[in-house]
């Protein structure tokens, strides 16, 4: 039993397919094949099994997996013991974003870490649906993510969890809406307005589905888009009423816009870094989660 075996068997339980863990460790899909055989020759019970053309973990290939995730974990804090690299303040730091926190944390990231003796950060966009945040661990360092407050924990057995923030989202009003000189609106206030927002299956989408069932009516969606500045732009013409983040959406709000809170439902999302537990010995990553925590606690304290 190897360790790269049971990185591979790792990889296969996060991302679905031999295809897809050839691409992220750079290899050939026989190989990740020959090495899966070579571990299953090592164990007495099924490790994977085919489900349609995709190859997935047995229960007990899962804890096969998890137990490795330990084991290459293991293996990171001996490195960092006598190499050089965990220990480096320098060394490039991946990182991916939805959407919304690229547009609020991406800039000022940069501009934070752009001195001498700084990590050199690699930034990608992956706006995907929430249960498939943990698997984008295995192709960078760390990835912000976000979930609403009733839905499933990320599997910490198999990630590192970093909160950044709890963030409501409040309903976005043009700036001379009948509404705009509340404190805060009710869904009853708001269930009949023309809205834009979110496709199924998203945060604002979801909101607005307790809207709808907390007041007993129907909704009228005007647009469904999932660019906040797009639906930002959209407020402001005063046709529709959307839902915007309060503290990420700072980047696309203007002056015609005013942010109210919703009273009487759940509207909170939690957004939060996922690391894979080895890489959060590295110093760079470090550095990267704190500067990440400073900017989101300054946004934060400005909108409030």
């Amino acid at each position: 039993m190897e360790i790269h075996q049971l990185e591979m068997l790792r990889e296969l339980g996060a991302l679905g397919s031999v295809k897809a863990v050839a691409e992220t460790l750079l290899v050939t899909p026989s190989a990740v094949s020959q090495q899966l055989a070579a571990l299953q020759k090592s164990v007495e019970v099924p490790l994977t099994r085919k489900e349609g053309r995709n190859l997935v973990l047995t229960e007990a290939g899962q804890v096969l997996a998890d137990g490795g995730a330990a084991v290459v974990s293991a293996m990171a804090d001996a490195r960092t013991a006598i190499g050089a690299y965990h220990g480096s303040t320098v060394a490039p730091v991946t990182l991916s974003g939805f959407h919304s926190a690229g547009q609020a944390l991406f800039a000022p990231l940069a501009r934070l870490l752009a001195g001498p003796g700084q990590p050199r950060i690699l930034l990608s966009d992956e706006d995907v649906a929430q249960q498939d945040f943990p698997a984008l661990t295995a192709r960078y360092d760390l990835v912000l993510a976000h979930r609403m407050d009733h839905s499933p924990r990320w599997p910490q057995e198999r990630v590192a969890v970093i909160p950044l923030a709890h963030e409501p989202l409040d309903v976005a009003l043009p700036a001379g809406h009948r509404l705009a000189g509340q404190r805060a609106v009710t869904a009853d206030d708001v269930v009949g307005e023309p809205w834009v927002t979110s496709r199924t299956g998203y945060s604002p989408a979801d909101v607005l589905s307790a809207v709808a069932a907390v007041s007993s009516r129907e909704l009228n969606i005007v647009h469904r888009i999932n660019d906040y500045s797009t639906v930002a732009a959209l407020v402001a013409t005063g046709s529709v009423i959307g839902l915007l983040p309060r503290y990420t959406a700072r980047p696309v709000l203007n002056p015609g816009i005013v942010l109210r809170p919703l009273e009487g439902i759940s509207t909170r999302r939690r957004i939060d870094v996922l690391a894979r537990p080895e890489n959060l010995k590295r110093r760079s990553v470090m550095i990267v989660c704190e500067a990440l925590q400073t900017i989101m606690t300054d946004l934060a304290g400005d909108r409030r």
